[in-house]
């Protein structure tokens, strides 16, 4: 699997500019839900939802939001970079400024855990985040993340 598999270029959010994890999540929701035929609120309730389990910022500035939810058939990403990090009640306490958003059938089972480890085998990787955070354009963003998942492989 590789976040190709994952990611269309629509779903790249370059210059995004949230003020709160909520909107942060709202927005997001709203542009994936788009994008893949849902309705926003259900994708919203469900993020929400494992948010409560625990947050999904997973440190050094990195989120993983991510939920499972009825009506896919595949899993969908969405990337976002951020100009101003928001709090995200990360596991570091760092306020979070690049998030790859995973939503996932619900019966995804091992696909939707070999997805969440591709990001995040991805997403620790400094060199790769230093260059996303860098980088302000769409295209861009998205050669990257396809770049560097390939010479990670």
């Amino acid at each position: 699997m590789e976040v190709t598999d994952l990611l269309i270029n629509e779903n790249i959010l370059a210059n995004f500019r949230p003020s709160s994890k909520k909107q942060t999540l709202q927005t997001l929701a709203r542009h994936i839900a788009a994008s893949v035929g849902l309705n926003s609120a259900d994708v919203f309730d469900a993020l929400i939802a494992r948010e409560s389990l625990g947050s999904t910022g997973v440190g050094k500035g990195v989120g993983i939001p991510h939920a499972r939810i009825k009506g896919i058939k595949k899993i969908q990403g969405l990337f976002a970079r951020l100009c101003t990090p928001v709090d995200f009640d990360s596991v570091d306490d760092r306020p979070v400024d690049l998030i790859f958003m995973l939503l996932a059938p619900e019966n995804a089972g091992a696909d939707h855990l070999k997805a969440l480890a591709k990001v995040s085998r991805l997403l620790r990787d400094e060199n790769v985040c230093d260059k996303l955070r860098a980088t302000h354009e769409g295209n861009a963003l998205y050669a990257l993340l396809a770049g560097a998942t390939a010479t990670a492989a």
